[in-house]
């Protein structure tokens, strides 16, 4: 948050889907990334309307990169492709839960998840 998009991007995403999402102040939704076949955790990404709508019509992962300030096909540099099998919209809209096939290390940092940190908790 506070890179604010300055252009409203033109899309083709269904109204009725746009219609549910409850975009943050930047006009994204967070998508949580999860492997298809173990369930687990990879990522934390976001989209906006038409980064869902390309994700939904091509079976690729397309994010908005708030750092780089355009769109991402999750492999297209890397190679470690997330091929879509899924995509479920939350009960308040504002986030995606989207399942892939992963090819390679999900992680920019080569790991095969982001969430490989695991802090201390202690249990009552």
């Amino acid at each position: 948050m506070g890179e604010n998009r300055a252009v409203a991007v033109k899309t083709e995403l269904d109204p009725g889907i746009a219609g549910r999402l409850k975009r943050n102040e930047d006009g994204l939704v967070a998508a949580i990334v999860r492997e298809h076949g173990s369930g687990d955790v990879l990522m934390l990404a976001w989209m906006d309307d038409e980064a869902l709508h390309r994700t939904l019509t091509t079976g690729r992962a397309t994010y908005w990169s708030r750092s780089r300030q355009e769109y991402w096909v999750k492999g297209a540099t890397s190679g470690h492709h997330q091929y879509v099998r899924s995509v479920a919209l939350d009960c308040d809209g504002d986030a995606l839960l989207v399942t892939v096939e992963q090819v390679g290390a999900a992680c920019h940092t080569g790991e095969r998840t982001c969430f490989f940190d695991e802090l201390p908790v202690v249990t009552p």
